[in-house]
């Protein structure tokens, strides 16, 4: 099960076929978040008066949000808290508990790209993203392989390519990952991995105001 975030919307693929159905159906959905398992911080009740719901792709349930300001609130509870409950609108069944875990780092850089000018979710253009260079945090090092690095979520995603990354003046799309290590134990500070284009993969880090990024052997450090 994932949850995707664009600007105007969020896009949620349930366990099953039949949940999705049963969402449209009713015109609606609870998204609750949690501080952890069990703790519930705050919540948003989707519904046909604040909120648009279909299925796209032949699956996934969008919710498009009629008001900026509920878009805002549910990313800012996303952000902030540990766990995304997303559960019927009239019953306490869940449909799926999301560990939100490096969603930080995600929604600033969303809503960085939502505020560059770069094509926002509702845009009805079927071209291709734009691969302009990222502008955010630049890491550098490599040791024995010097290299550059930027990375940007898009606001639109690039048919399965939901980022950019520019290594040394370079830019290819990639794809986000935030669950990347299965039953391994996740290592302190890990936000989501990049998997490039040319199927190389890099794992974003954050933590104690430290921002590093791990490419092949060589760690990047910040540097800008």
């Amino acid at each position: 099960m994932t949850v995707e975030v664009q600007c105007d919307r969020i896009r949620f693929a349930p366990a099953a076929y039949e949940d999705a159905q049963d969402i449209v159906a009713k015109q609606g959905l609870s998204i609750r978040f949690m501080k952890n398992g069990s703790t519930e911080a705050g919540a948003f009740q989707v519904g046909a008066d604040n909120a648009s719901v279909g299925i796209v792709d032949n699956f996934p349930v969008e919710i498009v949000f009629r008001d900026a300001a509920d878009h805002a609130f549910v990313l800012d509870g996303i952000a902030r808290n540990a766990v995304l409950n997303l559960s019927m609108i009239d019953r306490d069944v869940t449909y799926g508990l999301f560990d939100l875990k490096g969603s930080g780092a995600a929604i600033r850089s969303l809503r960085a790209a939502c505020g560059s000018g770069a094509a926002p979710a509702s845009s009805t253009s079927t071209g291709s993203a734009s691969m302009e260079a990222p502008e955010g945090i630049v890491y550098c090092g490599g040791d024995a392989i010097k290299r550059q690095i930027e990375y940007a979520i898009l606001a639109q995603r690039d048919g399965e390519w939901d980022a950019i990354v520019t290594v040394n003046g370079e830019t290819q799309r990639a794809m986000t990952a935030y669950s990347y290590f299965g039953n391994s134990p996740v290592p302190k500070g890990f936000q989501f991995a990049l998997l490039l284009e040319d199927r190389g993969e890099m794992l974003v880090f954050s933590d104690a105001g430290e921002d590093w990024l791990e490419f092949g052997d060589y760690t990047y450090r910040q540097c800008n």
